[in-house]
């Protein structure tokens, strides 16, 4: 696709069914609640290398927001996000209303057990219910061979393989790579609403992730030592409010007495009514 391009842009489950109808196969699926940045550029592009037809969606989902207020200022810019998406190789953008997403007498929701209780399920209830009904929704409407998804999150890219995996959705969920500010922050949609101060503080979090990295590099297999070596770097910065500081096993998120096996140092910090995640694989 050209770079100069727009993409389609369909609003309707009907019109996406029409569009995709006559896609070349395979199919790409790259979902995102819009505020598009060059993370999610990235993962269109991975969509663009490996498929024939590229599908964006843009929804923001009301149902994986705890805070109403939080939803409500959620960044909105659907043409800056069209012109994102197909500069990075976009075929077609999905762009559904509330009501379409979620027709009229909707009553369904997917929840995933365990994997949903730990971190962002603790201190967001009923947030990956809104994620994984809403994933489940746009897999079932796309079709797609391959679906892309941030490792930045985490705990929801296990979340949306487990679902799949259970429910025998045939698309294969594809973890792409967090991409980084040159100051190591990671890149979110969120971040446009930090202040100057915060957005200068907001790096704290990549600096914990480095410091546990380090001991457990040198040796450290102590699981609440990783987790004090990340609290005591946060707490080095006034304006962070730690929710979370984690080393838990990769596969179940469960928390680590002693590293023997593949864990995830992970962390959630606010910064006024910003909050922020980040993570490290330890292999």
């Amino acid at each position: 696709m050209a770079s100069d391009a727009l993409p389609r842009v369909v609003r309707t489950r009907a019109e996406l069914r029409t569009a995709l109808a006559s896609a070349a196969r395979p199919i790409g699926l790259v979902p995102t609640m819009g505020a598009l940045h060059e993370g999610h550029a990235s993962l269109i592009r991975r969509a663009r290398a490996e498929n024939a037809t590229v599908l964006v969606t843009i929804f923001v989902n009301p149902r994986q927001f705890n805070d109403p207020s939080d939803f409500e200022k959620y960044p909105r810019d659907e043409a800056t996000d069209v012109r994102l998406a197909g500069t990075a190789g976009a075929d077609i953008v999905f762009i559904p209303t509330v009501d379409e997403a979620y027709p009229a007498g909707f009553q369904t929701t997917v929840r995933v057990g365990a994997l949903t209780e730990p971190l962002e399920g603790a201190v967001r209830p009923g947030h990956f219910e809104g994620v994984t009904t809403i994933v489940a929704i746009l897999l079932g409407l796309a079709g797609a061979e391959r679906a892309y998804f941030g490792q930045k999150d985490a705990q929801q890219l296990l979340v949306v393989r487990r679902m799949a995996g259970d429910l025998g959705i045939a698309t294969e969920i594809v973890a792409c790579p967090i991409l980084r500010e040159p100051d190591g922050l990671a890149m979110s949609s969120r971040n446009v609403r930090l202040t100057p101060e915060q957005r200068a503080a907001a790096p704290v979090l990549r600096r914990a992730l480095l410091a546990a990295r380090a001991g457990y590099d040198a040796g450290e297999r102590d699981g609440e030592a990783l987790r004090t070596a990340m609290r005591n770097v946060l707490a080095s910065e006034p304006l962070a409010e730690p929710e979370y500081v984690s080393c838990a096993d990769t596969a179940t998120l469960r928390e680590l007495a002693h590293v023997d096996g593949p864990a995830l140092l992970s962390m959630a910090v606010r910064f006024g009514p910003v909050r922020l995640i980040d993570n490290e694989p330890l292999a």
